[in-house]
């Protein structure tokens, strides 16, 4: 297909809604002029508005900042403002420029419509190639999502289980066995509510799990249950001979 030798540019371009944005931005400038590039590009390739290197090559955003000798991040810019300004569109991972027709170097009518039947045709026909069940078109590498990362919040979230996990003290191994899991603040809640007898009874909490296989969430709150129970079998034992046997700790626990 031989190349377009020449394109229209209207001469009150910079008139135009979109152009004035896109030059008030901050990279305005080499936007424009990667626009100017694009539609030569176009014209170059001749094919009703698509922009390839070859069909089975579209043109990546490497080649294209190759191409234009610019930073990729501009590349990138540039080809995401075309798009949401309905410049242009992917089309089957190729650059399309929506308003090829008006840069044409004809202005027969006939000729503006067969191309413009022509190139709808060929869309339709690209877009028959997408996966039917998809309802949107596959991500390809000049896609540039949109990224909003909480990094505050991340890092909030992150001193949160810190903090979470600084607030459980770590527990320790008592009793003859080994056995009783207790943190310091426990071992000291023990001492405090049984004073006379505290390490008796993580003695006796040691015995009994190794000798039953049994074993509890929390030995605190074990032991001081067992106390509780403890109080009516202390006034059975003082009862005469004849009375209950509370020796007998399964009967309880």
């Amino acid at each position: 297909m031989a190349d377009v030798k020449w394109i229209k540019i209207a001469v009150d371009m910079f008139d135009n809604r979109k152009i004035k944005q896109i030059g008030s931005m901050p990279e305005g400038d080499s936007l424009l002029l990667m626009w100017v590039q694009l539609l030569c590009l176009a014209g170059n390739v001749n094919d009703g508005g698509f922009i390839y290197l070859t069909k089975e090559i579209p043109y990546t955003e490497e080649m294209l900042a190759t191409q234009f000798n610019k930073p990729i991040s501009t590349v990138r810019l540039a080809l995401k403002t075309f798009e949401q300004f309905g410049m242009i569109e992917i089309i089957n991972n190729m650059i399309f420029l929506s308003s090829w027709e008006k840069y044409q170097s004809t202005d027969r009518l006939a000729t503006i419509r067969e191309k413009d039947r022509e190139r709808k045709r060929r869309k339709r026909e690209a877009e028959k190639l997408l996966p039917q069940n998809s309802t949107e078109c596959p991500r390809t590498s000049m896609d540039v999502p949109r990224l909003d990362i909480d990094i505050e919040g991340d890092i909030d979230i992150d001193k949160d289980k810190n903090k979470s996990i600084s607030k459980k003290s770590p527990r320790h191994k008592h009793g003859e066995y080994q056995n009783v899991l207790l943190s310091d603040d426990d071992l000291e809640k023990l001492k405090a509510e049984f004073p006379a007898d505290w390490d008796q009874r993580i003695q006796r909490l040691s015995e009994y799990m190794a000798s039953s296989g049994k074993s509890y969430k929390n030995h605190l709150a074990t032991i001081r249950n067992w106390a509780r129970r403890d109080k009516p079998a202390a006034k059975a034992a003082a009862k005469p001979a004849g009375g209950e046997d509370m020796t007998d700790l399964d009967k309880y626990f």
